[in-house]
């Protein structure tokens, strides 16, 4: 018998064997088919070895069933190697429960008056965010998001909007307009959102929630970054990341690092 499970496999149709194949050799050079091929060349084909082009005959065919021993060994050997597949999956999707990715598709703004916070119709229309494209989704935080830097009123309370556009070009000119932007004397500040890993998807189970807006595919590397890549890395993130919260409790932060821009008449109001 072969040493490796993972040569089980019939080279002719590349089925794996079945475990009854296993001790089938029907020709004396010792080239291994499964029975149906085997018959299948025999009944349809040449008759022959495929590898030594020896006519087959019964009388050449080796075959010693599987003793009781030796079948529980291979359904052991299967078991562990699943076994071990699983876990080195997990291992492999550990780490991804630090990791966030940014989307491209999803702009984060802060610095918007806590009036909108139940408005979440007026912030998809075409005078406000809708103005850049197709909305898919409209996530509005309402805790206290921090006041962006160069407001004119520091210490008021402001709210964070996590709007998802159907294309990712859309998202890149809603923040090339809204970023630097005054609403209500105060500076908004745009960038990408980022996304965490479905807590289903990091088990290795399927998720429930059919609407679930966490990633369950891994992301792009260049996309990628660790909650700590982003908490030291902001200077090289500007415009880039926001951790984003489908239940609208993130508590990260756009806050520009560089100067902002002369304060003009906001593209978003109306």
């Amino acid at each position: 018998m072969y040493s490796d499970e993972d040569d089980f496999d019939c080279p002719l149709c590349m089925e794996e064997l079945d475990i009854s194949d296993r001790n089938f050799r029907p020709c004396p050079c010792g080239y291994q088919i499964c029975r149906f091929c085997w018959h299948h060349i025999k009944e349809n084909l040449n008759g022959r070895c495929p590898a030594c082009r020896r006519a087959y005959t019964e009388e050449t065919v080796e075959f010693t069933p599987i003793s009781a021993d030796e079948l529980a060994m291979i359904k052991n050997e299967k078991k562990a190697k699943e076994r071990e597949k699983k876990e080195m999956e997990a291992m492999n999707r550990k780490h991804l429960a630090n990791m966030r990715v940014v989307q491209k598709s999803l702009v984060y703004v802060i610095g918007l008056p806590p009036k909108l916070a139940n408005d979440e119709h007026s912030l998809r229309q075409p005078e406000f965010f809708g103005q850049y494209g197709k909305i898919s989704k409209v996530v509005i935080n309402r805790r206290n998001a921090p006041v962006p830097s160069g407001g004119s009123s520091p210490g008021v309370p402001s709210i964070g909007v996590y709007i998802t556009y159907a294309r990712k070009e859309d998202a890149a000119k809603a923040i090339a307009a809204i970023d630097g932007s005054t609403w209500d004397g105060k500076i908004l500040r745009a960038s990408y959102g980022t996304t965490k890993y479905c807590t289903y998807y990091l088990r290795g189970m399927t998720c429930q929630n059919p609407n679930c807006m966490y990633l369950h595919e891994p992301g792009e590397e260049a996309d990628s970054f660790t909650k700590e890549d982003l908490a030291v890395g902001k200077h090289h993130q500007q415009e880039h990341s926001s951790s984003y919260d489908p239940s609208a409790t993130a508590t990260a932060t756009a806050t520009a690092t560089h100067k902002p821009a002369a304060p003009v008449r906001p593209t978003l109001s109306s």
